[in-house]
């Protein structure tokens, strides 16, 4: 089956208001950023956002945060974003905070059809126990704090139960893909794109070189196309830096 569609536009055109998106990426390694831009173009408002981080301020998911189309965001770090600070602290953004090593185990917990899970990480903490703001009014007022989880003892040591996440929508970005929708990820660009890929119900691939069904290497392949619904090829341009560091290079003989 081709899965191909011949632009980022028409390959989010049905997402509609209200939806719940897995978002691959880290920072803004591996970060799906033109099916983002198509939905900045295509309109989508009242958005729940699944993804470790929530845009670094205006690039990646942060360009749907600036234009208020984000309703809730579940994450790991949102210290990187000054907006969604803003938000939050005003009310006008939810934040369910999770450990991310959580994320990534409840978001592939939901693509294989784990309803739930327990881990250690989190017991005795607000993890488990509760009250980490989630919702805040316009006058930053507390007004919604996160519930308790089952917690059980398991040989002795203490789990805390995790539910699994799924999504309406799954938004990857990929190195190579195929016309059947199998992803090849450039190292550690692989972060959080195989499981927001797995926890979608309609998974959306843009991909930057885009190969015939057999010319890449079974062995290679870390995402299989039965988790892929849509493929769509962008080449590589227009990925940005989160932080870019330099030093001055060491002197050399005759001054070059």
């Amino acid at each position: 089956m081709d899965k191909v569609v011949a632009s980022a536009r028409e390959a989010v055109a049905d997402v509609g208001d209200g939806a719940v998106l897995a978002v691959g990426g880290f920072g803004l390694c591996g970060v799906p950023i033109r099916l983002i831009d198509a939905l900045l173009e295509q309109g989508a408002s009242g958005l729940t956002t699944i993804s470790n981080n929530c845009g670094v301020d205006d690039q990646a998911l942060g360009v749907l945060l600036y234009a208020g189309r984000i309703r809730k965001t579940i994450s790991s770090f949102v210290g990187g974003n000054k907006e969604l600070a803003r938000l939050y602290l005003s009310g006008q953004l939810e934040v369910e905070l999770t450990p991310q090593g959580s994320l990534a185990e409840r978001l592939r917990a939901g693509g294989v059809g784990i309803p739930a899970f327990y881990t250690p990480t989190g017991v005795g903490t607000m993890v488990a126990d509760g009250g980490i703001p989630v919702r805040y009014d316009a006058d930053g007022n507390v007004v919604q704090t996160s519930k308790p989880k089952e917690v059980r003892e398991f040989d002795g040591q203490q789990y805390v139960l995790e539910t699994a996440l799924t999504a309406d929508y799954g938004l990857v970005r990929a190195a190579i893909g195929d016309r059947h929708g199998n992803l090849v990820f450039n190292e550690s660009a692989a972060n959080f794109n195989p499981l927001a890929a797995m926890a979608g119900r309609i998974t959306i691939a843009e991909v930057e070189e885009l190969v015939e069904p057999g010319e890449i290497d079974p062995a290679r392949i870390h995402l299989p196309g039965v988790y892929v619904d849509r493929v769509v090829h962008v080449g590589t341009e227009g990925k940005g830096i989160e932080k870019r560091t330099t030093r001055p290079r060491p002197s050399t003989p005759g001054g070059n």
